[in-house]
């Protein structure tokens, strides 16, 4: 088990990499706009009609096309890598430490035990 200064560390990093570089992306695109009503708490009530006329439940329907997620992950790939290669740069250091200020308020990340299961099947 990892010590609680590292785990301390390594939750700070990953609130600013998700403040700086993940929040205020694409995403936002996503996020925007009406939230739909759902009676049941799961969306299971609500459906989407495209412009065929089918009528899809929307825990059924793509939220993002493939433009649109290939766009997003370039948009984060880019501001991860621009934060990795700046990192020695004072001025960026600064601002570094004014968006840990503001991350520090989210809630604590927990470990994802299954991420590391799912990659590791991958192999």
């Amino acid at each position: 088990m990892k010590p609680k200064t590292e785990k301390r560390i390594a939750a700070t990093i990953a609130k600013t990499l998700a403040m700086m570089c993940v929040r205020n992306t694409g995403i936002e695109t996503l996020h925007a706009g009406q939230v739909p009503i759902t009676h049941a708490g799961d969306y299971s009530d609500v459906r989407v009609i495209d412009a065929d006329g089918r009528e899809i439940p929307w825990n059924e329907v793509s939220h993002l096309d493939q433009d649109g997620m290939r766009a997003l992950m370039m948009e984060i790939v880019n501001r991860l890598y621009t934060f990795h290669i700046s990192i020695d740069d004072p001025v960026f250091q600064n601002r570094i430490e004014r968006w840990t200020r503001f991350s520090d308020r989210w809630d604590e990340p927990v470990e994802d035990i299954a991420f590391v299961q799912k990659l590791a099947e991958e192999d």
